[in-house]
């Protein structure tokens, strides 16, 4: 018999979510779809916005009764997710993140408290293996990397603001390391440098991923499988994001040539039926194409979904520069951020700003804005210069009782409602949104009115500080689009590498005080970020250097290195194809648990074998680095 009410059970060493529908507000989201992911791969979850991404996030979790199905889960897992930020009480940015490792926090608790001496060494031996004594270390290893000084990190969490919080609960989750990481979109609250660390952490974390996210370049660099929600399905897709986009491409294409192909098919046999069905001599024939027909099975052409748009206005053209300034600085009050600033913007510029979070990036937006005044020096613009102005706090600040619709009868109540409409059309905000009250619109939805909003004067300066959060990949190359086509100047401020390297051609570098022409391109400094900032060793004492190897000593160095890089090729290669193994549907089914027990042990071997060839190659290349220096 089959139980009626849906149940999450445990399994051994992958997740596994088995023929589950689920519905929302009488919604279905999904149905009967089934997926496996293997302990330990890192999975992109992608689909449009509103399609139940989040929700399944939820089922995974046990928060929501499922229609039908299961979700499978390995005994003992731990899942961890960044649900809310953290509260703005008094303990420290370290100290909120040290306390996510619930069990290292009971231990030393007990450890102060226990009496009887075999507990006392059960409980130091377990804080030794769980590395107790440097996870401060650690701790402050990830608030580093989203954008936390060591000063910072003493400082109380009621010291920032919500989104600086949502930074602290991401530190909290990813320094708990849970069996089953589960990431919404955590790009949305961190800036490039925040991005840019959290996608080289991920690819180095030790257990299973599932992220939500719209970052393409995060989607092919950290994760090695994509997880598609489209028409109520999952589909499994190995490799990066941009593998997944030309698969399914591929696919949708082979679908519609078969569909095509079909409809002529039938279309023919059709032709023959109509015409000799009424003729005796080919009536067994005509009878013979009717069953043919009634027999075949419709292959249904891909639908494509309805294109996101952003139409921007096109402004009058202006004599250059529209912006210049020479000598100029800006701050707050008696504080100077920046200084001795001599910037040219010209109409067509696209320009991306870059620097670490507090060098004074929004400072530089804000006085181009004219919305903070030069405190020395000169700003000069042209006389019918427009600008417009976007920031993801503006999305915060729209009306949630009134509708898009009511938002632009404020600034063109002239213009008449259809006029009014066709702008909201064009930023894909159909006649249901213009008339759907702000707060039960999406992230997405709301980003793109706030859009409208900015571009609405057609501006001759777009400003855009992060204009991709709650954007989803197809609204995300939209407006990449829009921006190509558009004729008036763009300064960018975003975290999204591919709308920085798709848009910007001339990169501001802000840094220490000053803002300067970065001359390199964008992936040279995203190394530049990853690299650690080396100490100051001006004060130790050179070491003297050892006399240079021989040629025949260096010769065999670099051959050992090739070996060893051989090595380590052929056991990746190995453990590609046993992963692709594993992540066959078939393995998991029933009568196949000796099957699966031989692939996964040969799969831990592979790894085991993988992690000590790596280590001689690392040692291989230090000798001969070593060896090249001297």
């Amino acid at each position: 018999m089959i139980d009626p009410v849906p149940t999450i059970k445990h399994s051994a060493l992958m997740l596994k979510i088995s023929d589950i529908t689920y519905s929302v507000e009488g919604r279905t989201l999904v149905e009967h779809a089934t997926v496996t992911i293997p302990t330990g791969h890192k999975v992109g979850l992608v689909g449009r916005n509103g399609s139940g991404k989040t929700t399944l996030f939820r089922i995974i979790r046990g928060e929501m009764v499922l229609d039908t199905g299961t979700v499978n889960i390995p005994r003992g897992w731990k899942i961890g997710g960044v649900s809310q930020e953290v509260p703005g009480n008094e303990v420290s940015l370290i100290n909120t993140v040290l306390r996510a490792d619930t069990e290292r926090e009971a231990l030393l608790a007990e450890a102060e408290t226990a009496t009887d001496p075999a507990r006392i060494a059960e409980v130091q031996t377990r804080l030794a293996d769980i590395e107790a004594w440097s996870a401060e270390a650690r701790a402050a290893t990830i608030l580093k990397g989203l954008g936390f000084t060591h000063e910072e990190q003493q400082m109380p969490c009621s010291a920032f603001s919500g989104g600086w919080r949502m930074r602290v609960a991401l530190a909290a989750v990813l320094f708990s390391e849970p069996d089953l990481l589960l990431l919404d979109e955590p790009t949305n609250y961190l800036d490039l440098e925040g991005a840019l660390w959290l996608e080289a952490y991920l690819v180095k974390y030790p257990h299973t991923v599932l992220i939500v996210s719209h970052d393409r370049e995060l989607l092919n660099r950290s994760v090695g499988g994509i997880l598609h929600l489209e028409d109520k399905g999952l589909i499994y897709y190995t490799g990066t994001y941009d593998m997944f986009a030309k698969q399914r491409a591929q696919k949708r294409a082979l679908l519609a040539s078969a569909a095509k192909k079909q409809d002529a098919k039938r279309e023919h046999l059709q032709a023959f039926v109509d015409r000799f069905k009424a003729k005796a001599s080919k009536a067994k024939q005509a009878q013979s194409r009717v069953k043919a027909l009634e027999k075949m099975e419709t292959i249904r052409a891909p639908e494509d979904a309805a294109r996101t748009v952003f139409t921007f206005p096109k402004p009058e053209e202006l004599s250059p520069p529209i912006i210049a300034t020479e000598g100029a600085s800006v701050g707050y009050g008696e504080t100077i951020i920046l200084r001795d600033l001599n910037l040219r913007i010209d109409q067509d510029d696209r320009i991306a700003l870059l620097g670490r979070n507090g060098e004074g990036k929004s400072t530089l937006s804000k006085m181009l804005s004219d919305r903070l005044a030069i405190a020395s020096g000169k700003m000069v613009t042209s006389n019918k210069l427009r600008i417009g102005f976007f920031a993801q706090h503006q999305v915060d600040e729209l009306y949630v009782d009134e509708t898009p619709l009511d938002h632009l009868m404020r600034e063109r109540a002239h213009e008449g409602q259809a006029k009014l409409r066709a702008r909201l059309a064009g930023f894909g905000l159909g006649a249901d949104q213009a008339d759907t009250e702000v707060g039960r619109l999406s992230g997405g939805q709301k980003a793109r009115l706030s859009l409208l909003l900015a571009t609405l004067p057609a501006p001759h300066l777009l400003i855009l500080d992060e204009p991709t959060n709650h954007l989803d990949i197809e609204s995300r190359e939209a407006l990449v689009e829009a921006l190509t086509a558009y004729s008036g100047a763009v300064i960018l401020v975003s975290h999204d590498m591919h709308l920085l390297s798709m848009v910007a051609d001339r990169l501001w570098l802000v840094k220490d005080g000053h803002v300067k022409p970065y001359d390199e391109d964008l992936q040279t400094y995203r190394k530049m970020l990853l690299t650690p900032e080396k100490p100051n060793e001006k004060d130790k004492p050179k070491p003297v250097k050892p006399a240079r190897p021989s040629r025949e000593a260096m010769m065999a160095l670099r051959s050992d290195v090739r070996k060893n890089e051989e090595r380590v090729k052929k056991i990746n290669d190995m453990r590609d194809k046993l992963a692709k193994k594993l992540a066959d549907p078939v393995l998991y089914e029933d009568g196949k648990a000796g099957e699966l027990a031989t692939w996964n042990k040969k799969y831990a071997e592979v790894m085991d074998g993988l992690e000590r060839a790596e280590a001689m190659w690392m040692a291989a290349l230090e000798k001969l680095e070593k060896a090249e220096k001297s």
